[in-house]
């Protein structure tokens, strides 16, 4: 791997995460116009004065949307982690409560010169890990009870490192960033699916009573009136794709580069290939949002129909790219009951550093 190519994708990762939040105020005013568009629908007389009227609440409206998201981007800016924590059910470690992680993790960052972690460990059989935070210096690594069980040290430090290198190339950062704007659009899609609904199942209705002019007037404001709501509803189908569309600004060639990463540190692409082979086992964690699985080492919810929407590459993939360029050995896929839980052994001490050498090699 270049210097230069690290490089540019560390900044890539920047670019990407500044482009959402500087677009984000512009996808808020189409909400609240969709919003608006169903509190007119009932009383506009035609088609063109419900644009107007829905217009011009924007004004009043967007304001009010604009503190509401300000407060909520300001507590996952200082909560991110509490947030993933109670999402996920993960518990802050130390040394002396998780001696072997702690000492993986921390050999790994002394070696290479890095600030160690925030270590969180969830209380789950699956086995899988992911890493977190808006910065290298409030970084955090998270990992399973199920991962600790069933890899030996060797395997563990691959994994570890892997998610270290998330942390080093911003790919945690975008990840946390994505999570927190697709939560916010999310969150009015399905208030308008609801208020759709309600006002199908409430809206008015003519009554064979009426005189043919009062049943022609009924029809037009009928019509318009949903025409209306469609187009909220079109409105509200364009934001749910943008946040569909976050999946995409995670790109799926990280998890190449995490790869690359943990070889690096390791210098051990056999541990990295069965660590994978092991996690592959038994991987889900099916109660996790969409925007926190995409975060995961894994994420086997993701089948082939859905490649082209995909987080994470398959991971015959990344285990043929570590045998093709880093001369790894694949054990061969395994059941829960081979991948059983390891006896501690020895860690296997990092590569050691070359002095005036980055952590990615220069050529």
């Amino acid at each position: 791997m270049r210097a230069f190519g690290l490089k540019t994708w560390i900044w890539n990762n920047g670019w990407k995460t500044g482009l959402l939040l500087a677009g984000f105020p512009v996808l808020l005013a189409l909400i609240c116009f969709a919003l608006g568009l169903l509190l007119v629908a009932g009383e506009a007389h035609s088609f063109r004065q419900g644009l107007r009227d829905a217009a011009g609440i924007v004004p009043a409206v967007l304001p009010v949307v604009l503190v509401v998201t300000a407060i909520w981007f300001g507590i996952a800016w200082f909560w991110n982690q509490r947030i993933l924590d109670f999402l996920t059910g993960a518990r802050p470690v130390t040394r002396q409560g998780e001696p072997r992680l702690w000492n993986a993790l921390e050999t790994l960052c002394i070696s290479r010169g890095l600030g160690m972690p925030r270590l969180a460990v969830i209380e789950q059989p699956a086995r899988n890990a992911f890493a977190s935070g808006l910065s290298r210096a409030t970084g955090a690594v998270t990992v399973t009870r199920g991962l600790l069980d069933a890899l030996n040290d060797r395997e563990l430090s691959a994994v570890l490192a892997h998610e270290l290198t998330h942390i080093r190339n911003g790919d945690a950062r975008l990840a946390v960033v994505a999570a927190v704007f697709a939560g916010v659009v999310s969150l009015p899609g399905e208030m308008l699916v609801r208020a759709g609904n309600l006002f199908g199942n409430h809206g008015p209705v003519t009554t064979g009573r009426s005189s043919s002019r009062s049943s022609s007037g009924n029809d037009g404001k009928g019509g318009a009136a949903a025409l209306l709501v469609l187009l909220s509803l079109a409105i509200m189908l364009v934001t749910w794709a943008l946040a569909l569309a976050l999946r995409f600004a995670l790109s799926r060639n990280r998890e190449f580069l995490a790869d690359a990463g943990a070889v690096e540190l390791t210098q051990d692409p056999d541990a990295l290939i069965s660590a994978l082979r092991k996690v592959a086992a038994q991987s889900e964690l099916p109660r996790l949002p969409a925007q926190v699985q995409a975060m995961l080492l894994e994420s086997p919810g993701e089948t082939l129909g859905k490649k082209w929407l995909a987080t994470h590459p398959p991971l015959d993939e990344r285990i043929r790219a570590l045998i093709r360029f880093a001369g790894g050995r694949d054990p061969g896929p395994v059941s829960v009951l081979e991948a059983a839980p390891a006896p501690a052994e020895a860690p296997m001490p990092a590569a050691a550093p070359i002095p005036g050498s980055p952590w990615w090699r220069q050529s």
